[in-house]
């Protein structure tokens, strides 16, 4: 639900409603921060039947980038007012216990956590509009996860810690929709613009762990990917208003058990596990 500006000064959304301009869970799932025509607001997620607003602040309107830092006082806000100006609150964009990082259409920004320092400039970065990226959230690494393409769907995964290039993975055919590490940084999930097949690999060296079909009829639009705390699990969400889960069992490429969650959202979810036959060879 989050938008990016482009190299030019532009914004993604402009003119937001009061209503709902963009929502995002914090690292350890504890909060929900929403930016709405107004302003932000907080939430704490301790009980799932009723939320709890726990700050609030109107100090920057039409909002459609909001971050926390875990449950840290730290959030970072961008507006359509200002959109190449980032606002760090104490009472992104992604941020982890280490690094912060701005990721712009054709470039990005890593900054010190501690001071907001920059640390470096990636320039020329391949066309990213949309600032697609994934940046890891366990204390030991801060793997940062961006396309290496506009065309094809090549992954570049770069270690923000020591400010260098890890590896480079050809993910996909197509460009990139979706990124998601699992918490303990070891694993990186990615979907392409076709939203056909989901991919899961190892992570420093990019090996293909895990290779899932969500649909084979029609072309989708991925909208995120996000693995369970334990990593034993990798939900999808797109346009379709439904839900995949895919077990990640290891049983090899071919071989892995899938739950498939086929009702629009937001009546109630089921599931039905299922063995899927061996796959083709990438899309």
């Amino acid at each position: 639900m989050e938008t990016a500006e482009g190299s030019d000064g532009t914004s993604g959304p402009s003119g937001l409603a009061p209503g709902l301009g963009c929502a995002s869970f914090n690292q350890d799932s504890t909060s929900l921060a929403v930016g709405t025509g107004m302003g932000y607001k907080l939430y704490s997620l301790t009980s799932v039947e009723k939320l709890d607003c726990i700050h609030e602040s109107a100090d920057s309107p039409d909002v459609f980038i909001v971050e926390r830092l875990f449950s840290s006082s730290l959030v970072v806000v961008v507006s359509t007012a200002l959109p190449r100006r980032m606002n760090v609150y104490q009472p992104v964009v992604c941020c982890s216990s280490q690094r912060l990082v701005v990721c712009l259409e054709e470039s990005i920004y890593i900054h010190n956590i501690k001071d907001m320092k920059l640390l470096k400039t990636l320039l020329n970065t391949p066309s990213n509009p949309s600032g697609l990226c994934a940046l890891s959230v366990n204390h030991s690494n801060s793997y940062l996860a961006h396309p290496g393409s506009a065309t094809i769907g090549e992954i570049v995964v770069y270690d923000a810690n020591i400010l260098s290039t890890v590896t480079m993975i050809p993910a996909h055919d197509t460009p990139l929709a979706a990124l998601a590490f699992n918490a303990q940084g070891t694993r990186l999930a990615s979907a392409s613009e076709r939203g056909t097949v989901i991919r899961v690999f190892s992570i420093p060296d990019g090996q293909r762990l895990f290779e899932f079909r969500r649909g084979m009829k029609r072309y989708v639009n991925i909208s995120s990917l996000s693995f369970s705390p334990d990593g034993q699990f990798l939900c999808t969400s797109s346009n379709t208003e439904t839900v995949h889960i895919f077990k990640l069992e290891q049983l090899g490429i071919t071989d892995a058990a899938v739950l498939s969650v086929t009702s629009p959202l937001p009546s109630p979810v089921s599931a039905a596990g299922s063995r899927r036959p061996p796959l083709p060879t990438p899309i």
